[in-house]
């Protein structure tokens, strides 16, 4: 199994994924995984929903497809590729969400990260479900399994919980489509973090980096 931090630089987003079955023993893994994050006051709010149901998956892909056609598909087109890519990188990543969008249902397992949240959650509420997301991703990647984070489902979230018969008061914040990967593991992209990191005032460049 590789070490953590080889683990982290490549795992990049699968989206293309074989229909083979994934025993059910990798994916009680991959949610082990999930239960091992940190959360809110460890209140554990969280619930997990596997799907394998064919009918419940494709129910949800419509939805999936609906927010491609109406938001996703005009954004990638219209959109300047993003920091460590470049025009065919991003016009790879394009084909592979149209991809997925497409064979969304056919991934043969789903992770559905929900939380118990009542009827207005705030923008603390992710804090307490997106490590256990990150954890199971990392999982993931270790057990040689390919998924990615989605969310896209959440542009028409009444209509998507409603598909996945989740009860009132609880909400989904991602669904992780779970199979083996078509291609291969590899170094993900992603730009210079001078980019991105500043020390003690904004703009201003850490220390530390080169």
């Amino acid at each position: 199994m590789p070490e953590l931090f080889e683990i982290m630089e490549s795992c990049r987003a699968m989206r293309r994924l074989k229909p083979d079955p994934v025993p059910d023993e990798l994916i009680a893994k991959v949610l082990r995984a999930g239960l091992y994050a940190p959360n809110g006051g460890n209140n554990q709010k969280w619930r997990f929903l596997v799907v394998k149901d064919p009918k419940i998956k494709k129910a949800v892909q419509v939805i999936y497809k609906k927010a491609y056609d109406e938001v996703i598909g005009p954004r990638y087109s219209s959109s300047a590729p993003p920091p460590g890519s470049d025009a065919e990188k991003y016009r790879r990543q394009h084909a592979a969400v149209e991809y997925l969008t497409d064979h969304y249902h056919e991934a043969p397992v789903w992770i559905v990260a929900c939380l118990e949240d009542g009827a207005a959650p705030n923008r603390m509420s992710g804090s307490s479900i997106y490590p256990a997301v990150q954890n199971m991703i990392l999982a993931c990647r270790a057990l040689g399994l390919g998924t990615t984070l989605t969310t896209r489902h959440m542009i028409f979230e009444k209509e998507a919980d409603a598909a996945l018969g989740l009860p009132e008061g609880v909400h989904s914040y991602a669904i992780l489509p779970i199979g083996y990967p078509m291609g291969k593991f590899g170094p993900v992209g992603r730009g210079a973090m001078k980019e991105f990191v500043y020390q003690d005032k904004w703009g201003q460049p850490f220390a530390a980096l080169p």
